[in-house]
């Protein structure tokens, strides 16, 4: 049965006296059961040392964990009913695919006859039925993924740990275990908390993400509400690939009246507040326009197949575009660009943080 997860004013503080560094500062989260939680930021966030600290590998300086209700706050690992999938494999190579799997129920003692049957349903599930005689050495690199997560998810854990584990395949085999990862989660329904700096598995994979910047929770919210409504300029700036445009400049006037102007141009748009602000705007909420008085000079086009990326030097810097793959532009061309006026993030321009 999938388990809650609490998380309230954990810290950690690692050092002592003048050499002590806070990597965590007063995480709250709560998981539903069920739920898929996404850890994402860069490296050193603490993303990773959360992991370890709800898996039980660290302990929290102060704070509350509890995993379905009950307190784990000096709970032994292999007393928190969890299951964790890691970056290396960690496969034993002397045994097959299949003594792998069963391994964590070989040691609590289930009886043969269970543990075959629950291996079998796993690597059914995984759909590596065919490999459970093969040895660690003779499988790919994403069949020894899924080895992996068939041994964690063997035992049935109440909670699944998912420490970045397709950081080591390739570009290919990644979207391919993306795949699988979100099926099997769909599948087993177990409560899962998956860190990764790639925000793209973050947006792909998770029913909500938690983005994460030096030991501080950012901004937690389902994939749509961290890309429509980021928090902050530094949300904004991490998710999403290419990244937001940031326009700094002045509002004046109220309304329908709001003028919004910028280092070469200037734009009509709504704004909640007067005075100097910062314009987020997504490279598929900017347009060439031919027309708009906005304009800078193409600096690089970038093909991608389905889109083509133009990125433009202007007076505000660099700003990204998208467009259609159709789109005739070359380096050097001078162009004029317009913004939709539906899609607009206003920060403040001093803290960062979102003004609606």
């Amino acid at each position: 049965m999938a388990a809650s997860l609490h998380i309230a004013g954990i810290r950690k503080v690692f050092g002592k006296g003048a050499k002590a560094v806070e990597v965590l500062k007063k995480i709250d989260i709560d998981v539903a059961p069920g739920e898929f939680l996404i850890l994402v930021g860069p490296s050193g966030c603490g993303k990773s040392t959360l992991l370890n600290i709800i898996a039980g590998l660290e302990e929290p300086t102060e704070g509350e964990l509890r995993i379905a209700g009950k307190n784990v706050i000096g709970v032994a690992p292999a007393q928190r009913d969890i299951a964790m999938v890691f970056q290396s494999y960690a496969l034993y190579p002397t045994m097959s695919v299949a003594d792998n799997i069963g391994f964590a129920l070989e040691m609590r003692k289930v009886p043969k006859a269970a543990r075959l049957k629950r291996i079998h349903e796993v690597a059914a599930m995984l759909q590596i039925e065919q490999l459970l005689d093969r040895r660690p050495a003779q499988l790919s690199g994403g069949q020894r993924q899924r080895v992996a997560m068939g041994r964690a998810l063997a035992r049935d854990p109440q909670l699944f740990l998912f420490d970045e584990p397709l950081s080591n395949l390739d570009a290919k085999l990644r979207v391919e275990m993306r795949a699988e990862i979100k099926r099997l989660h769909l599948v087993s329904g177990i409560t899962s908390v998956y860190v990764t700096h790639d925000q793209i598995e973050a947006m792909t994979l998770g029913s909500r993400i938690a983005v994460m910047k030096d030991g501080i929770l950012q901004q937690i919210g389902t994939p749509d509400d961290i890309y429509r409504r980021p928090a902050n300029t530094y949300v904004a700036g991490f998710i999403g690939s290419p990244t937001m445009n940031f326009i700094a400049g002045q509002v004046d006037g109220t309304g329908a009246d709001a003028v919004f102007s910028f280092e070469g141009g200037e734009l009509r748009l709504p704004c909640p507040t007067v005075g100097k602000v910062t314009l987020g705007q997504r490279p598929e909420h900017i347009h060439l326009d031919p027309d708009a008085t906005w304009r800078g000079e193409v600096i690089l086009v970038e093909p991608t197949g389905a889109d083509t990326y133009v990125v433009v030097r202007t007076g505000v810097g660099l700003i990204t575009v998208r467009t259609p793959p159709s789109t005739q532009v070359l380096m050097g061309d001078v162009v004029g660009l317009s913004v939709s006026g539906r899609h607009n993030n206003w920060f403040d321009a001093q803290s960062g943080l979102r003004l609606i």
